[in-house]
């Protein structure tokens, strides 16, 4: 889907300035309701700010990171850009600095982790657009079939419940754990933060193959995937879509998911219940933060009028009708607060208390890329048949040192 549109459809061309925005298609349904919040945005915007003109084109999220790139490589960037990553544009100094763009107040208002994963070399240049955050999924009826009657706290209650559920119920995923390479990055970070770790050490630097990241994978080999409790597809071979696919079918126990899995699942009938990722001991280290990303590019020497926009972007109300329309998250502390304290958005509650503490991928590092990559494509073997997690996670953390070199 392409779509180019201003206020009212088309560029009015009244504005002294026009910006230029390239921003993802966020519907799932085809009911075009990204189209309708931008249009309803700018149409506003302009009311207010007659000499400043914004067009935006609309691209899907299989084509917009591609897009943005082609444009800036061609010499024609846009103002501002709404994709998945910033990295490689502020390391070839092409974006605005947050304070370069936005005022005090709105910097000031965005949640810490957010701000933390949009620094490079401590300067933000990626602004959070919308958030979302994990929490572990369990299908109530079939802990109840099983005679689970209690959430699991610890990973010990987590393989309880799934061998109770392997060994009373028809669930084909006891515990569905997808390595496979569509998302293989985001629930391994899920799982070496439920041990005590993660993908990087206290000074940013690459920390894979940690004693704590190899003592999980063993544990999850160990406990999990050689016992049977992972199901029939080996999870080097299992995509995440998929296994939210047979969550909604009521064929999974358990498996760590987000808020656009637990609308789809309750939609399906499914009856879900939702508790923070259980660690080694008791709740994990901290939850997955997830993030899309809003940039100002310099080219076209727009600043003061993309700092305006953005300002307006990040009001309450426009965060809010945005992270609530799509199930996700708000990004700044004062729309948070908003959403938690409404009754419409109770659903989302654990989420929101999970997000202001989570942590997020190293998406500032231009190596990032490169090591999600090379986490894609071997993280699955780590649990398979004859599997080596210290194998196959010093692997991994050999290819992040070259990667982080090039840097």
């Amino acid at each position: 889907m392409t779509a180019v549109l201003t206020s009212c459809g088309s560029s009015s061309g009244s504005g002294d300035v026009t910006l230029k925005l390239i921003a993802a298609d966020y519907d799932v349904a085809g009911d075009e309701s990204t189209k309708k919040y931008w249009a309803d945005l700018v149409k506003e915007f302009e009311a207010q700010n007659p000499d400043i003109d914004v067009e935006v084109q609309i691209e899907s999220w299989s084509d917009v990171d591609r897009k943005v790139a082609e444009a800036v490589k061609s010499g024609d960037a846009p103002d501002i850009a709404q994709i998945g990553a910033y990295a490689d544009y502020a390391a070839q100094d092409k974006l605005y600095t947050a304070d370069q763009l936005l005022s005090i107040p709105v910097q000031s208002n965005f949640l810490g982790p957010l701000v933390d994963a949009g620094e490079q070399q401590r300067m933000q240049y990626g602004l959070p657009f919308v958030a979302s955050t994990r929490l572990l999924f369990y299908n109530k009826e079939l802990f109840a079939e099983a005679g689970v009657t209690e959430d699991p706290k610890t990973w010990d209650d987590l393989q309880s419940a799934a061998a109770k559920i392997k060994a009373s119920t028809d669930a084909k995923f006891p515990f569905a754990l997808p390595l496979g390479p569509e998302e293989a990055q985001a629930e391994t970070m899920m799982w070496l933060l439920s041990g005590g770790d993660g993908y990087t050490d206290a000074v940013d630097k690459y920390s894979i193959d940690s004693p704590e990241n190899v003592a999980t994978f063993d544990w999850l080999k160990d406990n999990l995937v050689d016992k049977g409790l992972t199901g029939p597809i080996a999870p080097a071979e299992l995509n995440r879509k998929d296994a939210f696919d047979a969550f909604t079918r009521g064929e999974v126990g358990m498996l760590n998911g987000h808020p656009s899995l637990m609308q789809a699942a309750e939609k399906a009938g499914v009856d879900v219940g939702m508790v923070a990722l259980p660690g080694r001991d008791g709740k994990a280290k901290a939850a997955m933060g997830v993030a899309d990303w809003i940039m100002g590019f310099k080219q076209n020497g727009h600043r003061e009028e993309i700092g305006t926009f953005l300002d307006f972007v990040f009001s309450d109300e426009n965060v809010l009708e945005f992270a609530g329309h799509n199930d996700l998250l708000p990004v700044t502390v004062s729309a948070s607060e908003a959403m938690e304290g409404d009754a419409k958005h109770a659903d989302l509650r654990k989420f929101l208390q999970e997000l202001d503490t989570s942590v997020l991928p190293p998406v500032g590092k231009t190596s990032w890329a490169a090591v999600s990559e090379s986490i894609k494509q071997n993280i699955g073997k780590a649990v398979g048949k004859g599997g080596s997690p210290s194998a196959t996670l010093g692997k991994i953390s050999r290819d992040a040192t070259v990667a982080e070199s090039a840097e």
